[in-house]
């Protein structure tokens, strides 16, 4: 049991990994999963974070023993740690990426559903079976589901059990795109071959200046929630007139003025 951090180039691969009870999360392994997203950004060469679970599952939810702990006790403490690893991803100031091939469910569901964005394979799945186990959603799963796939979809899945696969997910907007992979759909290649579409969108990121990056994710969240077009424009000519003095676009300017230089005059 662990989460496993792979560097490829400035992007870094966190694997939820205890494959034998398929990537549920226990208190350890949401501690675990917890520390390496802070660690990730407070990595200054990484710029974006690709989430994904040991093959062939994603994760199958929160530990039924500790829930049932959490709830002999009557304090909400037990189930925020529960909660930690995936908040962490939630939270986190670098963007994300779910690589998803296989079931995500309950809080595998809540962890797929933290990222920014989610790439799936054939074997993907998502479901949220909070009712079915006879316990209320937690985690804020209603919130998340409903700002990604919009209310009938949220109500599908979590009033009458509704699982979506991974075409279901793309065609509702839960997951952004599928991942054409060859062979068994639950294979450790097709795995790889999610996670590596996912790092390759990631690099696109990790091309970037870390602190606009940053920045332009936090723009992102904050302009989510504005009523008025105004307010976001507002919100954001702090942070591009920032980006205006900044290194990367004076090389950028630099490199355009040589070019034109070495052309010579038109005419």
């Amino acid at each position: 049991m662990d989460v496993l951090l792979e560097r490829r180039g400035g992007v870094a691969v966190l694997t939820v990994s205890d494959p034998a009870r398929r990537n549920a999360l226990g208190l350890e392994l949401s501690d675990r999963l917890a520390r390496a997203v802070a660690a990730c950004d407070g990595d200054e060469s990484v710029h974006a974070v690709v989430i994904t679970g040991a093959p062939p599952a994603f994760c199958a939810g929160a530990d039924l023993g500790v829930l049932a702990a959490a709830g002999e006790s009557g304090s909400a403490a037990g189930l925020h740690r529960i909660y930690a690893g995936f908040l962490a991803v939630a939270n986190a100031a670098l963007p994300t990426i779910a690589a998803v091939n296989g079931p995500a469910v309950g809080a595998g569901l809540n962890l797929a559903l933290a990222c920014d964005l989610r790439l799936v394979g054939p074997g993907a799945s998502f479901d949220a079976r909070f009712l079915q186990l006879g316990i209320h959603p937690g985690g804020g799963m209603t919130w998340l589901v409903q700002r990604a796939a919009g209310a009938q979809t949220a109500a599908a899945m979590t009033l009458f059990g509704e699982p979506l696969d991974a075409h279901e997910a793309v065609r509702t907007g839960l997951a952004y795109r599928m991942v054409d992979v060859a062979g068994e759909p639950r294979s450790a290649a097709a795995h790889e071959a999610v996670v590596a579409a996912a790092v390759e969108l990631a690099r696109r990121v990790a091309a970037a200046p870390r602190d606009l990056v940053i920045a332009t994710k936090a723009a992102l969240r904050a302009t989510a929630v504005m009523a008025e077009h105004a307010a976001a424009v507002a919100h954001e000519t702090g942070p591009q007139l920032a980006s205006l003095h900044s290194d990367a676009f004076a090389r950028l300017i630099n490199s355009a003025r040589s070019e034109r230089g070495a052309r010579g005059p038109a005419g």
